[in-house]
């Protein structure tokens, strides 16, 4: 670094993003991208988008905010779209977190939520889960801070079931808790259903996953009124034109090509299933997964070694070296040819 870097940030541990190798050579199975490309109709809503990029896109989505009212059944006023999830995470962070409001979230999940907070220099508090990796909603009973929590977690795909999402709403009626919901749509109900009784209640969402749109960088932030206005001015003091207009209507036609989205997620869903038991079969230990991936770890070989044996036969996946859970490797699902290479590389490699 410089020596004109700001002393508040010398001492931060920037997030590490997935690999993104320049060549094409490799089996991406590291960073939970969806295998299919985006859906016709939001590519032909993106192309027609294209002839304006010489006008500011518009501060308020508003086509994204009449679709995914309809997508979600929720009123327009209720909903915030970002650039990606992470903007709408930071926004939060930036909110609802303060030396008097501490971040809470699990030792083991989205390595964002840290980072977030040393660059907002706040406090914030670690929760180890429990040995079997699930999160006790005892253990976030009365808390003085704002809670995080993805769901289904990340790195692990464990669900938090939405009952014991509501207990930890209930028993923290002063503070907000964010539910990061960038897997949801993979197994498991969305805690937007809570909204209606809970004022302090978030809901953040992407368009990276089920959506096919990791390239185009949209998220979406759900809450009351009154959130979602603080929320705004966060977003109206740094970016108003944080979405731009050719993933704004790429946005919309993936929320409108509801056939699309359910025949993609269906497939994922199914392949999770397969690769799970090929998984199981070669002797892994795998977590229960509502995500688009899979959490699991070989007694014949370390997390680490797999990863980088992979990688020889330009297959990737993501490893982890945080000690709890450096054996375990995070796999995205894809096709299913993609599965059938991947679990031949793997059968060869513990061969050998």
């Amino acid at each position: 670094m410089s020596r004109f870097f700001s002393q508040r940030y010398r001492d931060l541990t920037p997030y590490t993003p997935g690999e993104q190798p320049k060549d094409t050579l490799y089996l991406k199975l590291n960073t939970n991208e969806s295998p299919f490309p985006p859906s016709p109709l939001a590519q032909k809503y993106a192309k027609n988008a294209s002839g304006s990029l010489n006008l500011y896109s518009d501060p308020e989505s508003t086509i994204l905010k009449k679709a995914g009212a309809k997508a979600l059944g929720v009123p327009e006023s209720r909903l915030i779209f970002t650039n990606s999830s992470d903007e709408t995470l930071n926004f939060a962070f930036m909110a609802f977190c303060d030396e008097s409001r501490p971040a809470i979230f699990p030792d083991i999940t989205y390595g964002f939520y840290p980072v977030f907070a040393q660059v907002h220099c706040v406090p914030y508090r670690e929760i180890p889960l429990k040995d079997d990796f699930t999160i006790d909603p005892a253990d976030y009973s009365g808390m003085r801070g704002t809670i995080f929590l993805a769901n289904p977690n990340a790195p692990t795909g464990v669900l938090l079931p939405l009952s014991a999402i509501e207990s930890i709403l209930k028993s923290n009626p002063e503070s907000i808790v964010v539910v990061d919901e960038a897997y949801i749509d993979f197994g498991g109900e969305s805690a937007i259903a809570l909204l209606p009784e809970y004022e302090n209640l978030l809901v953040v969402r992407t368009f990276s996953k089920s959506r096919s749109l990791a390239g185009g960088r949209l998220g979406i932030g759900i809450a009351n009124e009154s959130l979602i206005r603080d929320l705004k001015t966060i977003q109206y003091s740094i970016n108003p034109y944080n979405v731009n207009s050719m993933t704004m209507a790429a946005g919309a036609g993936a929320l409108e090509d509801t056939e699309y989205f359910e025949k993609t997620r269906r497939e994922i869903i199914e392949n999770r299933a397969v690769l799970t038991k090929k998984l199981k079969a070669l002797g892994f230990s795998v977590l229960p997964s509502a995500a688009n991936f899979v959490f699991a770890k070989s007694p014949k070989i370390s997390g680490e070694a797999l990863y980088l044996k992979l990688k020889e036969k330009k297959i990737l996946i993501r490893h982890f070296s945080l000690p709890r859970i450096a054996d375990y490797n995070r796999i995205t699902v894809g096709t299913s040819d993609q599965i059938e290479t991947l679990i031949a590389a793997i059968a060869e490699i513990l061969e050998e």
